[in-house]
């Protein structure tokens, strides 16, 4: 088959290349995928240059998201969940290739009505921004909703979810085009974060300047987040994309009643698995609706795998918001 494979780690994406490889031999509890889209993270970036903290053996294929069509069942399931032909879409090693192999946990049906590029990027930010908003943060009706890098993949989630819960939503985004990206999801409000005044910006639209009830931060800035954070205030730890991770001074936690939690969504099929099963309930249900759509980029189209180091680069860059897919088409594919 074609895929991108790592036999020795790079300085960027632009060094990676599109050859015939060996298919994935699965597990005994490993389906077999043939990939139609897949989808970019930025640990795909740290992965390939070796910087990540859990590197495959070389050489390996690169990637984890994707969408596609079940091919085989896993040998060791007498009643598996997915059968051959079901669209489904998940995570698995090595996404940027034609085919793939992945555990039962990490896959989904594809929503009805819903396309293999729309489904490619769900996996990992509409279960994060969910988990966070609702397990965590308890949103309800009538809450005011900050949500800091709100034309990021997982930003642009929680901007919906927000809003299918019936909250009134702040964005905030470093440039003019994101914040209309981010109210073209729904943002009812956009605030430039590069502005250092923000948090009295963000004060002033709320009724009585009263501030936010919850804060989705995925990018370090709950600290200043807490001077726009209304009493009994649910601030949510969901990343660091920024760079450093904060230090907060308690003092604003007590004196405002704040609660300052996290989210780890990768850590509830080990800890709280009934949960997993609960938020992805709830989320085909708000797909098959279309509540909630795809957060794919859409002012540029990223089409085979010879794109996925473009696509990758641009993500790198922070040139890109939402989530960056790849549309895989139909090939004729070489066998070695």
């Amino acid at each position: 088959m074609r895929g991108i494979q790592v036999k020795q780690y790079v300085k960027g994406p632009r060094e990676l290349s599109v050859s015939d490889i060996e298919d994935p031999t699965p597990a005994a509890d490993q389906y077999v995928i043939a990939v139609k889209a897949c989808a970019t993270n930025f640990f795909d970036l740290l992965q390939i240059s070796g910087k990540y903290q859990w590197q495959p053996p070389l050489p390996w294929t690169s990637g984890a998201e994707f969408s596609g069509v079940v091919l085989s069942t896993p040998a060791s399931s007498r009643n598996p969940r997915f059968s051959v032909g079901d669209r489904v879409f998940g995570s698995g090693q090595g996404a940027y290739a034609y085919k793939v192999c992945a555990v039962e946990s990490a896959l989904q049906p594809v929503p009805a009505g819903w396309s293999f590029y729309e489904a490619a990027g769900l996996f990992v930010t509409m279960p994060t921004s969910y988990a966070a908003l609702t397990l965590r943060a308890n949103i309800k009706k009538g809450d005011w909703v900050l949500v800091h890098a709100a034309a990021g993949g997982v930003g642009l989630a929680a901007v919906q979810i927000a809003k299918a819960f019936g909250a009134t939503v702040i964005a905030t985004a470093g440039t003019p085009h994101k914040l209309e990206v981010a109210k073209r999801f729904g943002a009812d409000y956009g605030v430039d974060y590069t502005d250092p005044k923000w948090p009295a910006v963000v004060s002033a639209l709320t009724p009585g300047k009263r501030g936010v009830d919850i804060v989705y931060d995925p990018v370090g800035l709950i600290e200043p987040s807490t001077k726009c954070t209304a009493w009994n205030g649910r601030l949510v730890v969901v990343g660091f994309a920024g760079g450093p991770i904060e230090k907060l001074a308690t003092n604003r936690i007590l004196l405002k009643n704040i609660a300052v939690t996290g989210v780890h969504w990768g850590a509830y099929a080990k800890n709280e698995p009934a949960r997993v099963a609960e938020v992805w309930a709830d989320l085909q249900r708000l797909m098959e609706k279309k509540v909630l759509r795809s957060t794919n980029y859409e002012d540029k189209k990223y089409v085979g795998l010879e794109a996925v180091p473009e696509a990758l680069e641009a993500l790198g860059a922070r040139a890109t918001w939402g989530k960056v897919v790849v549309d895989l088409p139909e090939v004729k594919e070489s066998k070695l």
